[in-house]
């Protein structure tokens, strides 16, 4: 009996001991999970809590401005109006008074109830950008029902503003909202969904210059997504609570406005090609422009999807840069680079005549022709008068690989070095390319047609500008240049940049002089081919060039007149003056215009004109 009350004890004891011990590890986990939430997550915890009534708002930085070379505004900014909403606080009815109070485009109901309603985790308590630039009547709309509408603010911003619209578009560039593809280009940048950036011309270039740094403001809020003011509220704010934005610094351009308003208006009557004046002395850029021009106040803007497709497949291309982007046949304007090989390689003599009957013959079969029958012509005689055959037999004489090493000398086949809208390298070919391409390999009558600007020879507007810049200065191959310095928004320079001299190529002087009589003569001689457009007032040197342009199919339903236009050939000349100490150089393209003589000199000698004309008036040297 004793045995079995002490029996009894015994078990009572082992299960006390087992709560006891059960009860204890309940308290060391309770006191485990405490210890975590408190100290281990305490300062997350405390970070989620400050969210539900703590809201960050982020403030753009204002983008820099683009000035020409005199100060003169070529893109700015305007006040736009912005509305954000907070997930948090926009609830489903707020969603539908919101549709019946303004008619909001189909593709941004979407955007709001796809990326902002269903935002999750700390994405809900922060103010994100729904409406970019509305109307100033939908402000006024949106704030007279604000209580109906809880997590929604409305903010100024500054949006991009072309005042000259399409003048120097494809220089200055436009914007655009980033894409995921701006967002992996740059890792670094903290970009985010509806960032404004660079996306063409100066705009993208410089885009680390002018994009700024944001700024921020904290703000508490009630739970009807009121924003509360006063000492309550202020002391839950983290401190700094207010960023300021910094701006972006301001774009100096090489540009002169007047200038480049002076070329556009030259330039109103062709239809499609490009232009371009620069400094024979530093590189850089006076005027620019690629015809047809498009107005990037409507690119930057809400383009639709309609007019998209109508710029971007529009035959004549307004959203290529002609400038830099597009390579052409070079036509007579590349027959310095035979020269220059011929004199330099001791090639030719100055005074060794050829007679032009009109054509050359190479072997048996193949004939080269000519614009007409010159006559006895020289190496000084052949450029002025733009002679093929005599370019015929002298880029014979030189080759095809000697003719493509000066010709890269000079800055053909190789990228000018502007660092604009991808430009082009263009193309200089060589022997051993055509052996490569061609199951008959390399034939003389490739290094013919190269001589004389055609075959697969391929350059752009700038890099003829840059070559003819190396002949007026006599050697310095200058690195074009569009922008000269920025300022910060006090106007205060904060960088400059200097003219860069690529290289120098020690020619002889017998070459630089033999090149500038020639050239001289194209416009001031009787024979020249740019003399009857010359200018009595100013003495201009350059070269002519009519780049056939290869046959070209008829479209089914083609208008006969546009099938016309387009086999015409390409109308160059490039010229410098003046004479006597060359300032500037300008290249004009005409876009299947024809004969260079009667289409693309005369515009180029009235840019010539206005530009020592307006320079004049600012109380500058003139010729």
């Amino acid at each position: 009996m004793r045995r079995m009350v002490l029996s009894d004890d015994s078990e009572f004891g082992r299960k006390y001991r087992y709560a006891f011990v059960f009860v204890g590890v309940v308290f060391l986990i309770l006191i485990g999970r405490l210890v975590q939430l408190q100290v281990v997550y305490g300062a997350e915890y405390r970070e989620l809590s400050r969210m539900n009534f703590l809201q960050k708002i982020n403030l753009e930085a204002p983008r820099g401005l683009i000035l020409d070379r005199h100060g003169n505004v070529l893109v700015q900014n305007r006040v736009a109006y912005n509305v954000f909403i907070t997930p948090r606080f926009f609830n489903e009815r707020a969603f539908k008074k919101l549709q019946a109070l303004i008619q909001i485009p189909q593709v941004d109901l979407d955007y709001i109830q796809s990326k902002i309603m269903l935002a999750e985790g700390r994405r809900r308590g922060f103010s994100l950008l729904a409406l970019r630039d509305v109307p100033k009547e939908w402000v006024l709309i949106l704030e007279s029902n604000r209580d109906h509408l809880p997590g929604l603010d409305i903010s100024t911003q500054e949006k991009r503003q072309y005042p000259n619209g399409p003048m120097a578009s494809h220089a200055l560039g436009f914007v655009g909202e980033v894409d995921a593809e701006d967002i992996l280009r740059h890792p670094l940048e903290d970009y985010r969904e509806r960032d404004w950036i660079g996306k063409f011309g100066l705009e993208s270039k410089m885009e680390r210059s002018l994009r700024g740094r944001r700024g921020s403001i904290w703000r508490v809020r009630d739970a009807r997504g009121r924003v509360k003011t006063g000492p309550d509220a202020l002391r839950w704010l983290p401190r700094p609570h207010q960023v300021a934005p910094q701006p972006g610094f301001n774009v100096v351009t090489t540009l002169d406005a007047d200038v480049q308003r002076a070329m556009e208006l030259v330039l109103a009557p062709i239809e499609s090609g490009s232009a371009v004046l620069m400094e024979v002395e530093t590189g850089r850029i006076v005027a620019y422009v690629s015809k047809p021009a498009f107005d990037p106040n409507e690119v930057s803007g809400r383009l639709t999807a309609p007019r998209a497709a109508e710029l971007y497949n529009h035959p004549l291309h307004p959203m290529l840069d002609k400038v830099v982007q597009g390579t052409y046949f070079p036509g007579s304007t590349y027959k310095v680079v035979s020269v220059i090989a011929a004199i330099e390689e001791n090639l030719a003599e100055f005074e060794e005549y050829h007679l032009c009957k009109g054509w050359y013959e190479y072997g048996r079969s193949s004939s080269f022709r000519c614009t007409h029958a010159h006559g006895l012509m020289n190496l000084e005689s052949s450029v002025v008068s733009s002679c093929n055959v005599y370019f015929y037999m002298l880029s014979e004489r030189v080759g095809m690989d000697r003719m493509a090493r000066y010709a890269r000398l000079l800055g053909f086949g190789t990228s000018p070095g502007l660092g604009l809208n991808h430009e082009k390298s263009g193309f200089i070919p060589t022997k051993q390319w055509y052996a490569q391409k061609y199951q008959e390999g390399f034939r003389i009558g490739h290094t013919l047609n190269s001589g004389i600007g055609q075959g697969d020879v391929k350059t752009s507007i700038l890099q003829v500008a840059q070559a003819y810049a190396t002949i007026a200065n006599r050697g310095s191959v200058m690195e074009p240049q569009l922008v000269e310095r920025l300022t910060d928004y006090r106007g205060q320079t904060v960088q400059e940049f200097a003219p860069v001299v690529k290289r120098r190529l020690d020619f002889k002087p017998e070459t630089w002089d033999l090149l500038a009589r020639s050239l001289d003569g194209v416009v001031n001689n009787p024979e020249g081919t740019a003399y009857k457009a010359r200018l009595a007032h100013l003495r201009v040197a350059g070269k002519t060039g009519t780049a056939q342009v290869r046959a070209m199919r008829k479209e089914p339903g083609q208008d006969p007149e546009e099938t016309r236009w387009r086999n015409q050939d390409h109308a160059w000349f490039v010229g410098y003056s003046p004479v006597e100490r060359p300032q500037v150089v300008v290249v004009v393209l005409v876009e299947h215009g024809g004969f260079a003589s009667k289409v693309s000199v005369a515009p180029a000698m009235a840019i010539l004109d206005e530009y020592f004309k307006i320079n004049g008036a600012r109380g500058q040297t003139t010729p």
